[in-house]
């Protein structure tokens, strides 16, 4: 009786091992999402992101509130068209009006620079 309930306890820990290692983002419709961006401003270079990494304002990275670190998005500036791939790297944006937060290398290859915000669409390419 006691083998039977320690099978049982080894069975559900090793379940709950398992769940706790898979990613917190799952696959959703959610992988694409439309909204407003902006871009992090040039005085911001070097200081220290959410993730740990010092902002490289000539890195392709972002931030996002919820997606993981380390998640790649495909970000496209719907008036020009143009796309870029980036790296979550920080959480953010602050303003409620955003869902993203470029670094200033994908701002100017999406062609935001001027506007300085702009509508775009994300596509999780790797949660």
């Amino acid at each position: 009786m006691a083998t039977a309930k320690l099978e049982v306890l080894s069975r559900i820990l090793l379940i709950l091992v398992f769940a706790m290692s898979m990613p917190v983002h799952a696959g959703t419709a959610a992988d694409v999402e439309e909204g407003n961006a902006s871009y992090y401003a040039d005085s911001l270079d070097g200081n220290k992101t959410a993730s740990g990494e010092p902002y490289d304002k000539k890195a392709l990275t972002a931030a996002h509130r919820s997606l993981p670190f380390g998640t790649r998005v495909k970000v496209t500036y719907l008036k020009t068209g143009k796309s870029v791939e980036v790296v979550i790297n920080d959480r953010g944006p602050h303003a409620a009006n955003r869902i993203i937060d470029v670094s200033g290398a994908a701002a100017q290859a999406l062609g935001l620079i001027d506007d300085g915000e702009g509508k775009v669409k994300l596509e999780v390419l790797q949660p």
